[in-house]
Order: structure tokens, then C-alpha cells, then sequence
């Protein structure tokens, strides 16, 4: 844990990975995450564990898979919003323009869930790196 306080906006000029989440602290035993997300991530779904997320900057999309039979619908968060996945359902986060997000998640969770499509070069599989 850092003893000083953490400027999210110098957090972020610190990569330009996308989809290549950054550990800026913990809480408890959860991860203060950020990244730069800018096209799309994979369908996945975290089983044990709900995914919050906050837009810093952008616009972020959410495609979820939470209906009768598959069901897909989308959510759109603009900048300053938060949403919660819900654990086990199924969703792919995109960014058509790009985004910078934040995230809460337990510590140790991948960042491509515990069910997964293929995953593209352009995602990084990690439980996130330190900055």
C-alpha cells in the first residue's frame, strides 16, 4: 500500500497498454485497479466474484449476456459512471473510442474471468500489474 495519496491522472501517463490492468493500491484484500481500454475486450464471466467498474475518462460499453436463454443487452456508462457486473454473468467491455477505468476486484481475480472466449494479443490475461 502507498503512504501517499495517488493521483489517478499521473497513474495512467505511467503506460499505454491497453486492456493491461495497473494495481494502484489495495483495500482489504481487493485491488484498486486501473486501465486503458479502446476496442474490445473478450466475452467472460467471473464466477466467484461481482466486477465493479468507474469511468475516469470516455465512454465504456458493456455487452452482458443476462437473460432468458442468452439474452444480450448493452449498457452504456459515460464518464463518471459505475456499474456492477454481477458475478457468473457473462460480458464484454468495450471502448469504441477508447476509456480509462478503474476497478475493484479481489485480489488474485484475472482479468479475463474464469470463463473466457479466445483471447486476442491485444488483452492481457493478468491479475494486473504493479505501477
Amino acid at each position: 500500500m502507498n503512504p501517499e495519496p495517488i493521483e489517478l491522472a499521473a497513474a495512467l501517463a505511467r503506460f499505454d497498454q491497453l486492456w493491461s490492468p495497473r494495481i494502484v493500491t489495495t483495500v482489504n484484500d481487493y485491488d484498486v485497479r486501473i486501465a486503458k481500454v479502446a476496442g474490445e475486450h473478450v466475452w467472460h464471466a467471473h464466477d466467484h466474484t461481482d466486477e465493479f467498474f468507474l469511468v475516469l475518462d470516455g465512454e465504456l460499453r458493456i455487452a452482458l449476456r443476462d437473460g432468458a436463454e442468452g439474452a444480450q443487452r448493452e449498457v452504456t456508462l459515460p464518464r463518471g459512471a459505475v456499474f456492477v457486473v454481477p458475478r457468473g454473468v457473462e460480458h464484454r467491455p468495450y471502448a469504441p473510442d477508447g476509456a480509462s477505468i478503474l476497478m475493484f476486484e479481489p485480489s488474485g481475480t484475472s482479468s479475463v474471468g474464469d470463463r473466457h472466449d479466445a483471447v486476442p494479443d491485444s488483452v492481457d490475461a493478468t491479475t494486473g500489474h504493479r505501477l
